[in-house]
């Protein structure tokens, strides 16, 4: 379902950006969920169709009626905000007691009546009414009509992941991307060094320009990866090596979502390169 990415930049040309017929989100830097609840049991599962209900035992005992399918985003935060490496440590270890939140930011199911093709408008007010009150661990999404400008502006200075401008009168696109949803990244940009490309499965090797290790980068075109592989030292190669090294590390800019506990580059994409590469 989600969404169309478009940079920072690209916020300015958005001609529907405080158009009050778009509403804007907070985007949640969690784990994608949805909860549901029929038979009066609840059962939990990712965007993937895992059921994870023993993971976040604490979403199953609210009050929301039977016949209930939500969608929103399982959070912890450190420091007053989201962190996804808490989340993920909560997701992959039983042993782990971070406490969570699920912000809910659509509704499926209301009263086991299929409710999609209803408008996202109408949706909202249904979600709201069926939440429990005052609740902080399960709560709907705060959202604004239109201010997408604004708002972008407040998660840059405050240094959250982004925004999503949804078309109030759309409907929930199931399992597929809809353009009436945008989601705007507030991406940071790092100028690094390439020193080696894995071989196996493709992933250039990153350095900062102090030299210290900045992770692995996956999403390179393939106009850029060509550029890459022109530039391998075929006189170091061995059938032992998982690497493929370059005549010399090469310049770039990337993008990424913020840097890990461990001072690594989270998800980092190409951007430009830093220099004349031949």
């Amino acid at each position: 379902m989600l969404l169309e990415r478009i940079t920072v930049g690209d916020l300015q040309t958005v001609e529907y950006k405080n158009n009050q017929d778009y509403y804007t989100e907070l985007k949640l830097d969690g784990i994608r969920l949805l909860l549901t609840k029929f038979s009066g049991k609840i059962r939990l599962y990712t965007r993937h169709g895992n059921e994870c209900t023993s993971t976040f035992q604490e979403l199953t005992n609210f009050p929301i009626p039977d016949g209930t399918i939500l969608d929103g985003e399982v959070i912890v935060t450190k420091d007053g905000v989201p962190c996804f490496e808490s989340i993920m440590e909560r997701f992959m270890s039983s042993k782990n007691k971070n406490p969570i939140q699920y912000g809910v930011f659509d509704i499926l199911y209301c009263n086991n009546v299929d409710i999609m093709n209803l408008p996202l408008s109408e949706r909202k007010q249904m979600l709201k009414n069926i939440l429990p009150n005052g609740n902080t661990t399960i709560f709907p999404v705060p959202y604004l009509e239109g201010r997408a400008e604004d708002y972008f502006t407040q998660v840059v200075e405050n240094d959250l992941e982004g925004i999503v401008i949804k078309k109030a009168d759309s409907r929930y696109s199931k399992n597929k991307r809809s353009d009436a949803w945008l989601k705007v990244i507030n991406y940071k940009y790092e100028p690094v060094f390439i020193t080696k490309i894995r071989k196996e499965k493709f992933g250039a090797v990153l350095t900062f320009k102090d030299g210290r290790y900045a992770g692995v980068m996956e999403f390179v075109s393939g106009a850029e990866r060509s550029i890459l592989y022109k530039n391998i030292d075929r006189s170091k190669d061995t059938d032992n090596d998982k690497f493929y090294s370059l005549k010399s590390p090469i310049p770039c800019i990337v993008k990424y979502r913020n840097l890990t506990s461990q001072g690594l580059l989270r998800i980092p994409s190409f951007y430009s390169w830093g220099e004349h590469i031949a």
